[in-house]
């Protein structure tokens, strides 16, 4: 007879995770992000204290923002390890769904403990509980469902016996990676169960490398070879399998330029001399005219997002497409010629097949000039007490950060202006992109810092992000995590102000300050502001004060906010240009059909025409 031990569910759960371990000897989940409240203090909260020397705890500000930080941990490791958090029941919990639309968007793990309504429904209804009038078992857990890779309400405290073990094997499954979702009733939280003792022996997750099919690999093989002028869109697929090394060699060998999506930038350091930028609505001129010319465009671990593909307008309507994915369902999107497998294994693969293919001799000039455009833009403002435009800010901090660093942004102008001019080191780049979350920016740099301790994090936020999540910068200091948040003010939404006027031929109205229902402007002191939670912070009058204060942030070992004031005119990088011309390409956003402005009318004209060159096969 199997020996066993009794504890509570909750101590069970917390002992059970402290010994998942990885194959260097770490633990998989890092710790435990936790904001307490009904639903979770008395049961989880207990259970963490009594195993805090094993497992950590971690107190967060928000729970969406917390996390956030425990996401961008994740992607900064690579999906090799991850963190968890838990929720109170309610608010505490619903709070986290945002979060784990964005870590299923983006295919990152992230373990949700959320506090639930009691399985006994003693009480019932309990503080917070959101009831359906004509579905007993719902609550508010259940918003969780469409953004989890997998969910399980934990009833009855043997559950976790089943439930916690298929937990980790979606997360550390390369296919179906993703949110985890535990919705644990409060009351089954506390209850004991003898546990046999074998369950918490310590277990090693191995993460598989999937081997392609040899009938797709040659099948794709000889597309290849046909293929006289070929492209290679390499996307976070590429990051995650940790095929860094193989794709840049192999587009060496087989002389195919890459293309690089907001998640796959960085793969290739900027000076590989096959990197041609980034690809699509928000990319380089050469990367566009690359994948405009070609006959085939070869997507290693993308999913062809509208902003990679110019909304399907970017590729020739007789080019073929080539996808390799780890998941069948992304690699069958837009009738490519699927290649399934891990990208790393995939590429090998493939390059011990081709033999001597080489491509098409390239026009290197092509790339050269892209960069000079690049150069051109981010220079030195002559007058430093004009505001700056986002493209010289980055030009600035270009110039003063470590050759390691690590740009990272979410939302807004700079994901897109950091995409088209950021010259990163390889793995200097973390976007979140895929949700494109206002707020994910703070949270997230101390996530990446904490993943990557010995890399300079550098945090691009513009002044709307900033407003709506700012606190973990509290947490970053009573953790004293380092990191740069460049705030750069434009005074609203300066992005979506160019999208609705410049993009979709709107009036501006409701997104820059002065263009809203108020009664008077804000000026809001972000210095002050940040200050007060116990950063750093200063604010930089011109390029060559935010050069200098970038330099010195290093030094700390607290946040530094440094505030810059920036002009919202039109820059490169914003994604409104219609062909592959110096940057950019067509994003397909709908304008209105009826107007009673010429200058809408107008634009939906255009817009129909360009709408008409969008590839339909899905």
């Amino acid at each position: 007879m199997s020996k066993t031990i009794r504890l509570t569910a909750a101590q069970a759960m917390i002992k059970w995770l402290s010994v998942q371990m990885t194959p260097e000897g770490e633990r998989y989940i890092e710790g435990m992000w936790a904001i307490f409240g009904h639903g979770n203090v008395a049961g989880v909260g207990e259970a963490l204290h009594s195993y805090r020397d094993v497992f950590p705890t971690w107190r967060g500000q928000n729970e969406q923002t917390m996390a956030h930080a425990a996401i961008a941990f994740a992607k900064g490791k690579k999906r090799t390890r991850a963190m968890a958090v838990t929720t109170s029941i309610g608010p505490g919990a619903t709070n986290v769904v945002t979060a784990a639309a964005l870590a299923h968007v983006n295919r990152l793990p992230l373990l949700i403990v959320a506090g639930d309504v009691f399985a006994s429904r003693r009480p019932d209804p309990v503080l917070q509980q959101v009831e359906d009038f004509d579905d007993g078992t719902v609550s508010a857990n259940d918003c969780f469902r469409p953004v989890s890779r997998y969910f399980d309400r934990i009833t009855r405290p043997e559950h976790i016996l089943s439930a916690l073990p298929r937990a980790l094997r979606t997360m550390t499954d390369p296919a179906n990676c993703g949110p985890v979702t535990l919705a644990f009733c409060q009351d089954v939280q506390a209850e004991a169960y003898d546990y046999p003792v074998e369950f918490f022996a310590p277990k090693v997750w191995h993460i598989r490398r999937l081997r392609p099919d040899t009938d797709e690999l040659n099948r794709v093989a000889d597309l290849i070879k046909a293929a006289k002028r070929p492209v290679i869109i390499s996307g976070g697929g590429t990051i995650y399998s940790q095929a860094e090394e193989v794709l840049g060699a192999f587009a060496i060998k087989q002389n195919i330029p890459v293309a690089e999506t907001q998640a796959g930038k960085s793969g290739l350091s900027q000076e590989h001399p096959m990197n041609f930028g980034a690809a699509g609505v928000d990319g380089s001129g050469a990367a566009n005219s690359a994948a405009h010319q070609a006959d085939l465009v070869i997507g290693v671990g993308t999913r062809f997002q509208d902003f990679t593909t110019g909304s399907r307008t970017m590729f020739r309507p007789d080019a073929k497409l080539v996808s390799i994915n780890i998941h069948g369902y992304d690699a069958a999107k837009h009738g490519a010629e699927s290649l399934v497998g891990d990208a790393k294994v995939a590429l090998e693969a493939l390059d011990s097949v081709l033999g001597d293919y080489s491509a098409e001799t390239l026009d290197a000039a092509v790339r050269e000039d892209w960069l000079v455009a690049v150069d051109r833009h981010c220079a030195r403002p002559e007058d430093q007490g004009a505001k700056p435009t986002d493209a010289q800010v980055i030009g600035a901090v270009q110039r003063a950060s470590a050759d390691n660093a690590i740009a990272m942004c979410a939302a807004g102008t700079m994901p897109g202006a950091l995409k088209l001019l950021w010259k990163p080191s390889q793995g200097g780049y973390h976007m979140e992109y895929g949700y494109s979350c206002m707020g994910y920016e703070i949270a997230g740099a101390m996530g990446l810092r904490l993943a990557q301790p010995d890399r300079e994090v550098i945090c691009f936020v513009g002044d709307g992000s900033y407003m709506m999540a700012n606190a973990e910068l509290a947490t970053a200091v009573m953790r004293r995590i380092p990191f740069t948040v460049v705030l750069t003010d434009n005074r609203g939404y300066g992005c979506i102000n160019r999208l609705q006027t410049q993009g979709c031929g709107g009036e501006p109205f409701n997104n820059l300050y002065e263009n809203c229902n108020i009664e008077a402007q804000p000026e809001i002191d972000y210095v002050a502001h940040a200050a007060s939670m116990g950063a750093y912070a200063v604010k930089a009058s011109g390029t060559d004060a935010l050069e200098a204060e970038v330099k010195a942030a290093r030094g700390r070992n607290i946040p530094t906010v440094i505030v810059i004031e920036t002009t919202a005119k039109d820059f490169p990088g914003t994604g409104l240009e219609t062909t592959a011309g110096e940057h950019g390409f067509f994003w397909d956003v709908a304008v209105p059909e009826v107007s009673d402005r010429q200058q809408q009318r107008d634009r939906y004209a255009a817009y129909i025409e360009q709408i008409a060159n969008a590839r339909l096969i899905n």
